[in-house]
């Protein structure tokens, strides 16, 4: 485990106190109107996303859309699936960041348009997912001349990456072809883990009230125990044969111990794992201009181009 960034502790709690303060609702449950607003706006924002004239919109794997960014060297492709708590976010809503990415790490930046909760609860999202992963599998040589697979997301979006890598083990015999993975601040545990049910009622970006009512809207009808099942919560899954993996959490997230239980089952399974714990960080930190936003993003591009 690296933990870092302490340095930047005086500038990120600054942040999150002032966070707190503006936003003191953030823990109710969103209706149709408001989930309408948040899905038009970018993620942690008040205001549509940009759209770069450099992604492309495709349609793919039998009908999953998808946000491509291509640049002109290509040494990999990266599977990316945003997050948003399953109910909010979208392929185009990180534009800017995923250029940047494809263009500095060179790689081929295919973000998954996964069909959203509540109307579309699990397993709807993951079927996608799965859908655009094999799919990449079969066609990524042809598409963008590189059989160099990446995979990774942020919150649900890790969720989902991980879920998919052991779909494409459990169902289809596939391993080794995504050769990494990238998870941020992801939830692993459905069912909660202690620092979920613990962290209280703070209002940052995701607090144990938020985190119980998206897994409510995601997985309608379950209980903790049914949520357990590890085609829902991949922290109870058998993790072997999965390829080396980067995990990352902030330690004012109600999702840490998701991040360092997943990281001591994926290294106890056989892979690598590195494991960085960012000191202050709330969950969705990487959404908000922070020093620790700019130095997480290039450990994320150098993890990834290095893979």
């Amino acid at each position: 485990m690296t933990i870092t960034d302490e340095d930047c502790l005086a500038e990120t709690s600054a942040f999150n106190e002032q966070f707190e303060t503006a936003r003191p609702s953030r823990g109710e449950v969103p209706d149709a109107t408001a989930l309408e607003l948040l899905r038009r706006n970018r993620l942690g924002g008040d205001a549509p996303p940009v759209r770069l004239p450099q992604g492309q919109d495709r349609v793919v794997a039998g009908g999953v859309p998808v946000r491509a960014f291509v640049p002109d060297h290509v040494d990999g492709v990266y599977l990316h699936i945003h997050g948003g708590g399953w109910a909010i976010g979208a392929a185009g809503g990180q534009d800017e960041k995923l250029w940047r990415l494809a263009e500095q790490a060179r790689l081929a930046v295919v973000s998954v348009e996964y069909r959203l909760a509540p109307e579309h609860p699990f397993p709807a999202g993951p079927d996608d997912c799965e859908a655009v992963a094999r799919w990449l599998v079969d066609h990524a040589a042809a598409e963008f001349g590189t059989r160099r697979l990446l995979i990774g997301g942020e919150s649900a979006g890790a969720h989902l990456s991980v879920l998919t890598l052991l779909r494409l083990r459990d169902r289809h015999g596939i391993t080794g072809a995504y050769r990494a993975a990238q998870l941020t601040f992801g939830p692993y545990d459905l069912s909660m883990t202690p620092s979920q049910r613990l962290f209280g009622s703070r209002q940052l970006l995701s607090n144990t009230d938020s985190l119980r009512r998206s897994y409510e809207r995601f997985t309608p009808g379950m209980g903790a125990e049914d949520r357990r099942d590890p085609e829902v919560s991949p922290l109870y899954a058998d993790l072997a044969g999965l390829p080396p993996a980067r995990i990352v959490v902030g330690t004012e997230d109600p999702l840490l111990d998701d991040s360092l239980f997943l990281a001591a089952r994926w290294q106890a399974a056989g892979a690598p794992v590195q494991l960085g714990v960012v000191v202050g960080a709330m969950h969705g930190f990487t959404l908000f201009p922070l020093t620790i936003t700019e130095r997480e993003q290039q450990r994320e591009q150098d993890f990834l181009a290095g893979a």
